[in-house]
């Protein structure tokens, strides 16, 4: 098929705005339509970058479904589109799957335009290498589901990568620690790139007093037995 449009998939900053590219801000300039999480986000961030008059579409965890087959039109008819999510690179732990899945079934072009991820910047900072590692994003919602998952991986071999909403930071901690004992060594990484960015490093019995009711955007990573 000729003529097709480009899906875009653009990599925004996790906390200091300073961390785009500027392949990121060219490719938000140039195209003519941005698909986003919540336009309020995507406003924000366009505003800072000095970029305006963009058309704007949420495409979100709750209306991805209905979203998705008019994004696909406007590839279609020849329109490239940005894809970004609140923060970070889109699609990761993030809405997005479901545009890319048909944009690939029309044979569209998906293109990544990489940038900040709070995954790779966790990684970046370990104290050990990590050859491997096992990746379970977010734990479910339900209690028992959560510790059937911590519980089912608790002896593994590998480094294991957490995130959650910031609300659920002290209950995650709570849960790790029944299940896997108080002495496992973790690091937890909170508000990374803000000013008030702090790497926390230790065991959970050390970590979770100083961190016990606090509120933040976080990443954290069980070191295996080893």
């Amino acid at each position: 098929m000729n003529n097709l449009g480009i899906l875009y998939i653009v990599a925004t900053p996790i906390g200091n705005p300073d961390d785009i590219t500027i392949r990121a801000i060219k490719t938000l300039t140039d195209a003519p339509l941005i698909i986003c999480e919540e336009a309020k986000e995507a406003r924000r961030l366009l505003k800072k970058l000095n970029i305006y008059d963009k058309e704007l579409l949420e495409c979100n965890e709750h209306n991805q479904a209905q979203q998705t087959p008019i994004i696909i039109q406007h590839l279609l008819q020849g329109q490239d589109a940005a894809l970004i999510s609140d923060c970070g690179t889109p699609v990761f732990a993030d809405p997005g799957h479901l545009v890319i899945e048909q944009a690939v079934k029309f044979e569209i072009p998906v293109k990544p335009v990489p940038g900040a991820s709070s995954l790779m910047s966790l990684l970046s900072i370990l104290d050990f290498s990590p050859q491997n590692f096992l990746f379970l994003g977010f734990l479910p919602r339900e209690n028992s589901a959560r510790k059937t998952i911590l519980q089912k991986n608790k002896s593994a071999d590998l480094p294991i990568i957490l995130m959650d909403t910031p609300y659920r930071l002290t209950k995650l901690l709570i849960e790790m620690k029944e299940v896997m004992g108080g002495n496992k060594k973790i690091t937890l990484a909170c508000d990374l790139t803000f000013p008030n960015e702090h790497v926390y490093r230790g065991t959970i019995n050390s970590i979770y007093p100083e961190v016990e009711n606090k509120k933040a955007e976080f990443i954290l990573i069980i070191h295996p037995k080893k």
